[in-house]
């Protein structure tokens, strides 16, 4: 069933009239408010982001509202509340009696797009609401709205319980990764990382040898982990990794500033890292697993002296930094109970952090789906727009 056979049959006929949002709705601006003057309080402060700026002890807007934040980076973003919230740098949109609140919240959810394209301002781009009133918005009787509302409320509603889902395994995840990795004393030795291997990190590749396009990504802290927005070349990429440190398959990578110790497992394609940023353990594997490395790294105590928090994980703090490593004395029993506590993880890790299996890509396809769906079920034809 195709969205407009569905919207053809609902219809059955009847017109749409297309009417500027603002002889629909109340269109008005939040009371400015700053982090000094805020009393902590529980009610979400909505401004110019995605999430709450603050929480604060009042509020001004109570009920099912739709929040457009009006400034920054985010502005445009369309939300949508059920509880007292305190509307700040931002405009609530209040449908008048013709148009429901949750019908109107998906069509303007649909034309995200659009409103940050009406972004505004020579310095911190703005979305005034003399911006959004003009925007035709398609009104059919309140009967199709309310079955518009009901299909994309199941969709966001699996997708919510998806989310809640997601949450509760990783809390799970959690909970096992920290009760395997934790052994009776005389199961257990703590090691330095010193102990179990070299520190390792590529050549310095410097500003003027790299580019926005090219052969090899070179990964920087910055994208470390993401997609690469710089490149070397191959000439220099084969003489580096031919003549100086390169990691090899399932080495553990780790950031050694900004996020310190996040890891990624390299896969062996053809990347480079940039030095002191991006390091590695260069570790024997007949006495600690690489993948394992890889799930202590994420319980490990990056600061292991004292001195308050680093901002960098220098050679001499990694070296330090202790792991514990199960039957210390008895190799083959110590690979083996590792090996046991990475499948375990393995599963775990799966289920909650791959996005070509486990519960993130189930999200997002159903995501996709709710999207599909909410641009059919709001996509009214010419031919159905009155005249």
């Amino acid at each position: 069933m195709s969205g407009l056979s569905y919207m053809e049959k609902l219809l059955d006929g009847v017109e749409v009239e297309w009417k500027p949002l603002g002889e629909m709705a109340e269109i008005k601006r939040g009371t400015s408010i700053t982090k000094k003057y805020v009393t902590y309080g529980e009610v979400p402060v909505i401004a110019g982001g995605r999430t709450p700026a603050y929480y604060h002890n009042a509020h001004n807007r109570v009920g099912q509202t739709i929040v457009i934040a009006g400034s920054g980076a985010y502005a445009g973003f369309v939300s949508w509340w059920e509880q007292p919230i305190f509307v700040s740098d931002a405009f609530t949109v209040k449908p008048y009696s013709e148009l429901l609140p949750k019908y109107c919240y998906y069509w303007l959810q649909d034309m995200q797009q659009q409103l940050h394209e009406l972004k505004s301002g020579g310095g911190v781009p703005h979305v005034y609401p003399r911006d959004v009133a003009p925007l035709q918005i398609p009104i059919p009787p309140l009967n199709i709205q309310t079955e518009i509302v009901l299909i994309l409320d199941a969709f966001t509603e699996l997708t919510a319980e998806l989310t809640a889902e997601l949450t509760a395994r990783r809390k799970q995840y959690n909970y096992y990764r920290d009760k395997l990795l934790s052994f009776e004393k005389e199961e257990e030795e703590w090691m330095t990382l010193g102990e179990v291997g070299e520190v390792r990190m590529c050549k310095r590749i410097f500003k003027n040898e790299t580019s926005e396009v090219g052969d090899v990504p070179f990964y920087k802290i910055g994208t470390f982990g993401k997609e690469p927005n710089a490149y070397i070349s191959r000439a220099l990429f084969d003489e580096y990794r031919e003549n100086y440190n390169y990691p090899k398959v399932g080495d553990i990578l780790i950031s050694a500033s900004g996020t310190i110790g996040r890891a990624v497992i390299f896969n062996g394609q053809d990347a480079y890292f940039q030095d002191s940023n991006i390091i590695w353990i260069e570790n024997d594997e007949k006495k600690v697993l690489n993948k394992y490395l890889f799930y202590v790294y994420q319980i490990a105590d990056w600061n292991p002296s004292d001195g308050g928090v680093i901002k960098r994980l220098y050679n001499d703090n990694l070296k330090k930094v202790k792991i514990p490593v199960p039957y210390p004395d008895d190799p083959d029993k110590s690979l083996a109970e590792q090996a046991r506590i990475v499948t375990i993880l393995d599963k775990f890790d799966t289920l909650t952090s791959s996005i070509s299996e486990g519960l993130p890509r189930e999200i997002k396809l159903r995501q996709k789906q709710y999207e599909y769906y909410r641009k059919s079920l709001l996509s009214f034809s010419k031919a159905e727009v009155a005249a």
